[in-house]
């Protein structure tokens, strides 16, 4: 099987003068925990339609492991989805729906997925028209995360579910990258794509602007250096390349940002009589901000 799960090259969709999705390229390894990030608007749910064979592009093609993405009935063979607002039959039980899913898919882990209708406290003897959006969620969680499918397409997952459930999403998640399977996470929740994600990528009215592990990804933004030294003059960081925005908090404390590797700072420092120093490292949802916080203050 090719070792790519997805890919996309100069994936577009028009529609009319508007432009949803512009030249979209993106390789995600099969095994991998992949997240797509961008505010509503941004072109998440088209890429997604796109790669569900749901609609044709405009311009590119896209591949689900070695599937053109257009050939949906082929393509899906291949992966399980999860929607964003999910609808089920409305007079059928969880129970028939998790049986009646089964049979659409690759095959299904039946102990695996008892084992999940507990761990998601879903009561599968209700009917579909008594769930909440909450349950509705979780019998697609279920159904799809019992499959032998092995990519997971799962768009604002977590959607209705609380905190406690949100934790089991996040275990389910590792376990099936122990199993092997791919998942493509389309999230609002910054917090859960850092959580789960081996790589993320940040889509911005329509085209992909970054692309890269967590870890990559915070040392291309501003980390916060707080130092506490003895003596005067403070140390000189002015001039260093990566620092920005030096501060002095307090007589023997200052604060300052940090762009870049962290070698350069920490050799001006050694000149100084330094007693404490802290890195915070930003976390994701400021890395998103540092892409989206000056157009939406523009707004």
């Amino acid at each position: 099987m090719n070792d790519l799960a997805l890919r996309a090259i100069n994936l577009t969709k028009r529609y009319g003068r508007f432009t949803a999705l512009d030249d979209l390229c993106l390789e995600v390894p099969a095994g991998e925990v992949f997240g797509f990030l961008g505010p509503n608007g941004a072109g998440k749910s088209t890429t997604i339609r796109l790669l569900l064979g749901q609609v044709r592009p405009t311009a590119g093609r896209a591949w689900v492991f070695d599937s053109d993405a257009a050939d949906a009935a082929r393509a899906h063979r291949s992966l399980a989805y999860v929607p964003a607002d999910v609808a089920l039959w409305p007079q059928l039980t969880g129970a028939e729906i998790l049986r009646l899913l089964a049979c659409t898919g690759p095959g299904v882990d039946l102990a695996y997925r008892d084992e999940l209708v507990q761990r998601f406290a879903l009561d599968t003897s209700r009917p579909a028209r008594a769930y909440s959006t909450g349950n509705r969620q979780k019998v697609a969680l279920v159904a799809a995360f019992a499959t032998r499918a092995p990519l997971l397409v799962l768009d604002e997952p977590t959607s209705g579910l609380d905190p406690l459930m949100e934790r089991e999403f996040r275990i389910a998640v590792a376990e099936a990258r122990d199993r092997g399977q791919t998942v493509f996470l389309s999230s609002h929740q910054l917090a859960e794509v850092e959580a789960v994600c081996d790589r993320v990528a940040i889509l911005r009215a329509g085209r992909l602007v970054e692309i890269a592990t967590i870890e990559q990804l915070r040392g291309l933004h501003r980390a916060e250096v707080t130092v506490s030294y003895v003596g005067a003059p403070p140390p000189g960081l002015e001039l260093v390349p990566g620092v920005d925005t030096v501060e002095q908090v307090s007589p023997g404390r200052l604060r300052f940002s940090l762009i870049g590797p962290p070698a350069p700072a920490l050799r001006a420092l050694a000149a100084a009589e330094v007693t404490a120093l802290a890195i915070r490292e930003p976390n994701l949802e400021e890395i998103f901000l540092d892409y989206y916080g000056a157009a939406k203050s523009t707004r």
